[in-house]
């Protein structure tokens, strides 16, 4: 099959590429990039892996251009951002050239804009898969997982690690290691402003940085914070949570403390996505100085795993909460660690699902809508080298007699708003 990767001589565009590279079903990779010497460098590193790979300039501001390049292609994968701009844009030229698509996108409107393109993408016959990455992508299948056998879900929460495991209370800066100027800038935005939540199992929107307290089996109880994703627009629509859901960050009491920070000044005006971006690398002494009354021990991340999902809901004949985690190993640290690769791999064997039709049916989707959680954890373990996918994920449960039909969700079970 014949592969365009938009953007990908970037750091996420790079990662996918060199994974994609080695499914034995991939022919052909198109490196498409306004960076043509990057993508020509990524073409030369990766000759004679058994797959043609070229380089292309492609700017997706150009129809003319974009439409050429989907035209040559069976699939793309789309790794330019920021998807506001370019989700739709790519994905309605996808549909009019009739090429299967693929994207991580993690921002919640232009999620919802591409979801509204199923009918569009059915009647052509293509296949859409949005946000298969790592926080949206892994963390839907880990929901899909956790909700298992549930008649009724209540509360659902998917939860991405920033700065864990590290001592509590740490002030370093924030953010994952290898974080780019873009990605940094994004992060901004789904900490300020409004976001949008599931409450009563309806869509709401509220401010971010929540902190949720968490109840788990296994004993694993702490704290996580609500930050903008897609996650819960997506199950919404998916997993239908009657109670709760949200997309937390999990992160130590000091970095909470200086996001709070940052996004007070962001809402108020004295700083702009941008530059509270580059405060992120090299936070000002000032606003250190006034994190420091802000943290709180009371909302330590405790014993939370790094990467997760909880559901609460009923199986019908108890009420059940159940947690599904990504195990504490060292392969799974060092992907966690590397944004690209924990975002590039799995777009990768998100592919390889739909290449061979284990995921591939015409419309627009989010993972847990399409891909076979149990495959894909499998695959995920074999590429990290783990061996069965029962080492890369755990899954726990703690039951209870079920409550009666007539009483609304048991929110209190599995979390508590921290006040603000």
């Amino acid at each position: 099959m014949r592969v365009l990767a938009l953007g990908g001589a970037g750091a996420m565009g790079a990662a996918v590429v060199r994974a994609a590279a080695t499914l034995p079903t991939v022919t052909e990779i198109v490196v498409a990039d306004r960076d043509l010497a990057a993508a020509q460098t990524l073409a030369v590193e990766l000759a004679g892996r058994g797959v043609v790979v070229r380089a292309l300039r492609v700017d997706i501001t150009d129809p003319d251009a974009l439409n050429g390049a989907l035209h040559t292609a069976d699939v793309v994968l789309n790794t330019v951002g920021p998807y506001y701009r370019f989700g739709p844009t790519v994905l309605q030229a996808a549909i009019l050239t009739r090429t299967h698509y693929l994207d991580i996108c993690d921002d919640g409107e232009p999620t919802t804009r591409m979801l509204d393109l199923h009918d569009a993408a059915k009647a052509t016959g293509v296949c859409a898969i949005v946000g298969m990455g790592a926080s949206p992508g892994v963390s839907n299948l880990l929901a899909l997982t956790a909700t298992r056998g549930l008649q009724r879900v209540d509360n659902l929460y998917t939860a991405w690690p920033v700065d864990v495991p590290e001592s509590v209370g740490t002030l370093e800066p924030p953010g994952p290691d290898g974080i780019t100027e873009a990605a940094a800038v994004h992060w901004m935005q789904q900490i300020s402003g409004t976001i949008t939540v599931v409450r009563n199992g309806e869509l709401a929107e509220e401010p971010p940085l929540r902190a949720v307290t968490l109840d788990l089996p296994g004993g694993r109880r702490g704290s996580a914070y609500t930050v903008g994703h897609p996650e819960p627009i997506t199950m919404h629509r998916t997993l239908s949570p009657h109670g709760e859901a949200a997309n937390l960050m999990v992160v130590t009491p000091g970095t909470a403390a200086f996001l709070k920070v940052l996004r007070t000044d962001i809402d108020s005006g004295r700083l702009t996505n941008e530059s509270a971006a580059h405060e992120v690398t090299k936070p000002s002494l000032s606003r250190i100085l006034r994190s420091l009354t802000r943290i709180s021990s009371r909302t330590s991340h405790g014993t939370l795993p790094p990467f997760f999902a909880a559901a609460t809901g009923h199986t019908g004949e108890h009420d059940r909460t159940t947690i599904a985690y990504l195990s504490d190993t060292g392969e799974t640290a060092r992907l966690l660690a590397d944004m690209a690769r924990a975002t590039g791999i799995p777009l990768a064997l998100g592919l390889s699902q739909l290449i061979d039709g284990t995921a591939r049916k015409p419309g627009v989707y989010p993972p847990e809508a399409i891909i076979d959680a149990d495959r894909f954890f499998s695959d995920l373990a074999t590429r990290l080298g783990i061996g069965p996918a029962a080492r890369l994920i755990g899954v726990e449960h703690t039951t209870a007699p079920a409550q009666t039909a007539s009483m609304p969700p048991q929110q209190d079970r599995i979390c508590r708003a921290k006040p603000q």
